[in-house]
């Protein structure tokens, strides 16, 4: 039994048959951890001892002939910004480095309430600030692909494990393509659905407006799968919204016949790697194959999307993490002489320095005298970014856009120029400006054997528009799973 590479649907349904025993599995993924971490350091904390307390009691339920959840006896592993009872809770921070929560979020609780077994918490950039997942206290992540490049970010961690077969699946937030462009870089499905569709209860928030849990998988069927446990509405989430529909899995079809794709001119010109723009219109010839209509079109404003999205997210961050003081809860500095001090020191040595360069962002455009000329101006962009989205669906059932620039780049490089870092989010954080869902999967790999993603863009509570697109091209070509590469061999 091999539990790294399958599908967290098929390893369900084997163990409800009692072809797979759940405590088996779970020491499986646990020894998986054991001969890939000290490479890959996809995870903050591990919950070995209540995991497979709770696959004892999953497997003792199942024989006495109990009917459980969807996902009964699945491992996942859970981002470390979600809030988990009991169990560690970091943020990747020093500020949250001891930090229990006394309850657990939304999301969470209906992934355990379906069944799946919550084995550790992943790793990530500081507070989700970042996009390579170096920013971390807790160390770098590596690419499973290439240990000497980044897993993407911020969800890195959680992409990471999946790619290297440590979890059957994981959660992760997107602010601005941080479930997408990590499972771009480590050849996974990541899916970022319509702000609002799952509830936000329980993550530490980093802008609140933009903020959006979902799931990383390693099939397009799982990410379906698991949106149907995860989406509805919450009252403890004014922002969570109830839909008419939840059966996303009735998307899963081949049949694209018909189906309008829009394909961005500005996002194929300057700036997008040969090799990338290459596998994605092979992409679209295999959709086009199928039978749906592949047309070009203008979109306009996407220069406003980064500049718009930085100046609003860090002025929200820059609010958000106001509460981390070092008063309540949390780290605290232990030389001061007045509360003034204990401020000023605490946030100083507790926060790293992405963290502390997006509060100054935000602190500087949210001031007097500056909140007209930089934040209000975002929204406005916002405002024209979401317009221009609605004209293009008002067209096109779904848009066709690249990850990132390139693939994923060497563990260093992007921490030099922040400013590089920040641009290589430029395809993925309209859809966090405008709430729009986007997943993104897996079409092939460079001339270095990195894997190159595409994202699928959807109107808003279009899930299965796109669900159904990306269906469609992952079935031309087979999940492939990567030995731990360069730097170390795991797999055979």
């Amino acid at each position: 039994m091999d539990v790294s590479k399958i599908t967290a649907s098929e390893l369900a349904a084997k163990i409800k048959t009692g072809e797979y025993q759940a405590p088996e599995v779970v020491t499986q993924y646990f020894q998986r951890m054991e001969a890939c971490e000290d490479k890959v350091n996809a995870f903050v904390t591990l919950d070995k001892e209540r995991a497979l307390a709770k696959a004892e009691d999953v497997q003792a339920r199942i024989a006495k002939g109990e009917t459980l959840g969807v996902l009964a006896g699945v491992p996942v592993a859970i981002k470390d910004n979600l809030s988990t009872k009991g169990l560690r809770t970091t943020c990747s921070s020093k500020m949250l480095e001891n930090y229990y929560p006394t309850f657990s979020a939304t999301a969470v609780e209906r992934l355990e309430a379906a069944g799946a077994i919550v084995i550790g918490k992943t790793n990530m950039d500081e507070f989700a600030m970042g996009s390579t997942t170096e920013t971390s206290a807790f160390g770098v992540t590596r690419n499973p692909w290439d240990l000497t490049r980044v897993p993407g970010g911020s969800s890195g961690g959680s992409c990471a494990a999946v790619a290297a077969g440590e979890c059957a699946f994981s959660l992760g937030s997107d602010t601005g393509g941080s479930i997408r462009q990590p499972a771009g870089h480590c050849g996974v499905v990541g899916l970022k659905p319509t702000y609002g569709t799952i509830s936000r209860y329980g993550l530490i928030a980093y802008g609140s407006s933009l903020d959006q849990i979902g799931p990383v998988t390693r099939s397009v069927a799982d990410a379906a799968l698991i949106l149907e446990v995860l989406a509805g509405p919450d009252e403890k989430d004014a922002t969570s919204v109830r839909r008419e529909h939840y059966d996303f899995r009735s998307a899963l079809t081949e049949d694209v016949k018909g189906l309008k794709i829009g394909v961005p001119k500005e996002y194929f010109s300057q700036g997008l790697d040969t090799e990338v723009a290459e596998e994605i219109k092979k992409a679209l010839d295999i959709l086009a194959d199928k039978g749906a209509i592949v047309t070009e079109f203008a979109l306009g404003l996407t220069e406003y999307a980064v500049p718009a999205y930085y100046v609003m997210a860090s002025a929200e961050a820059s609010s958000n993490l106001s509460r981390f003081d070092g008063v309540k809860y949390g780290y605290r500095t232990t030389v001061y002489d007045d509360l003034a001090q204990m401020y000023k020191r605490t946030r100083s040595e507790g926060f790293g320095e992405e963290v502390k360069r997006r509060i100054m962002l935000g602190s500087f455009v949210l001031s007097a005298g500056y909140y007209d000329a930089y934040y209000l101006k975002a929204l406005k962009a916002k405002a024209l970014i979401k317009e221009r989205f609605t004209q293009a669906f008002s067209q096109f059932d779904v848009v066709v856009a690249p990850v990132a620039p390139t693939t994923a780049p060497k563990l260093g490089e992007s921490l030099k120029d922040p400013l590089q870092m920040y641009l290589s989010d430029i395809y993925t954080i309209s859809a966090n400006l405008a709430g729009l869902p986007g997943i993104t999967l897996p079409i092939g790999k460079d001339l270095k054997g990195l894997p190159i993603g595409i994202q699928i863009l959807g109107d808003c509570f279009q899930e299965k528009a796109i669900l159904k697109a990306a269906y469609a091209l992952e079935k031309s070509r087979p999940y492939q799973a990567p030995a731990i590469g360069k730097g170390g061999e795991v797999d055979e």
